[in-house]
């Protein structure tokens, strides 16, 4: 399979936001409709899932309608302290422990884990099996078989959950996605549903696990950067930022479409119906609009990035993300002072997936904790 990697900044925005990019392979792929693309290729459930994500023009517009009816600005803000509480927990816990931690495994990724469980209602006993099977979703070194199975496995888990909670419904998100409708009245479809599922919960803590491990790396192979902001000469929102810039939680996310020929520059044309990779990381590196591009700098007066995506497909979840950051870095770096990187940064190793970006381990020191 072959796609336009777009990696320039100023490129890749005004692509997101042209009409004439598609996000459904169904219309616009020409090598989907030609049923050129495998029925075990990996990356399937990245387009043919049905929801927000691969929809376009009106039927995009209706359903992030209906998902934002339930993913409201005032609801991501009532769990403010929810989050609170749950990074208190996580850290009271690691002030118990002693030695090398992983901070990934142990703080960065329980976090939003969590939010987003609670969030959704989603039982105790269940949350284990949803972990691996996103988990999965993001792996793109596994093999086919791997990977539908990992799909069967995920679908069937949310599956069960739409009929619990259609029999039982709550106070959560997947209630109110099932309640919600339009004012014509229409509501989700049954796969729109499980597939909005898949989408606003994997995106929903992937992209935060990965902002928190790369910005808490960041501050520790940068102590004076660090030293900025508690010296008050930075704020933790330049942390955030900045690491979005440096490095994208979404290192490349596919797909996109050319509805018909698109003119970049002189050079490069894309024709219609060829595919488009967001490569969000290379374009927070991008020097032509960045100086000193590959440096962490919380200082930096543009901290421009794609990170959270552009245009009508912007990240619902870009607030929440956000909160949960806002929330858990200062409460970090305030709880324990002395925290420190426990191998060099050389080497952590990169997750294994060219959409994630993040590590898969973070191993620390963390310290004697404040009271």
């Amino acid at each position: 399979m072959v796609a336009w990697s777009v990696t320039s900044l100023d490129a890749l925005k005004r692509l997101l936001s042209d009409p004439r990019v598609s996000k459904d392979p169904r219309q616009h792929w020409t090598a989907y409709t030609n049923g050129e693309i495998p029925e075990d290729w990996p990356l399937h459930i990245w387009v043919s899932v049905q929801n927000m994500f691969t929809a376009y023009g009106g039927d995009h517009r209706r359903l992030r309608s209906l998902v934002s009816k339930a993913f409201t600005p005032r609801r991501t803000e009532a769990l403010r302290p929810q989050v609170e509480q749950i990074t208190t927990g996580l850290l009271d816990d690691l002030a118990a422990r002693s030695g090398t931690v992983d901070l990934r495994e142990a703080f960065a990724y329980p976090l939003p884990i969590e939010v987003i469980c609670q969030l959704f209602g989603i039982p105790e006993e269940v949350r284990p099996g949803l972990k691996t099977a996103v988990d999965g979703v993001f792996n793109t070194t596994a093999t086919a078989e791997e990977a539908l199975a990992n799909q069967i496995e995920l679908y069937r888990l949310l599956g069960e959950l739409v009929a619990s909670k259609r029999a039982d419904p709550g106070d959560d998100l997947a209630s109110g996605l099932i309640a919600v409708r339009n004012d014509d009245g229409s509501a989700l479809e049954e796969a729109e549903l499980v597939d909005t599922l898949i989408l606003v919960i994997s995106a929903g803590h992937e992209t935060t696990v990965n902002l928190l491990d790369h910005a808490i790396t960041a501050l520790l192979t940068h102590p004076e950067q660090l030293q900025r902001v508690r010296d008050g000469l930075s704020t933790w929102t330049d942390v955030i930022d900045e690491t979005l810039r440096w490095q994208a939680p979404v290192a490349n996310l596919p797909l996109r479409y050319a509805v018909e020929d698109i003119e970049l520059d002189d050079v490069v044309t894309i024709r219609k119906g060829e595919a488009i990779l967001a490569s969000y990381a290379a374009a927070g590196r991008d020097g032509s609009h960045h100086a000193d591009a590959d440096e962490f700098d919380v200082s930096r007066e543009d901290k421009a990035s794609l990170a959270f995506g552009h245009g009508v497909h912007y990240c619902l979840g870009a607030p929440l993300a956000r909160l949960e950051a806002e929330t858990a870095l200062p409460a970090l770096f305030s709880r324990f002072p002395e925290l420190a990187l426990a191998v060099p940064v050389g080497d952590l190793e990169p997750i294994g997936s060219f959409i994630s970006n993040g590590h898969r381990t973070l191993p620390v020191t963390l310290g004697p904790p404040t009271p």
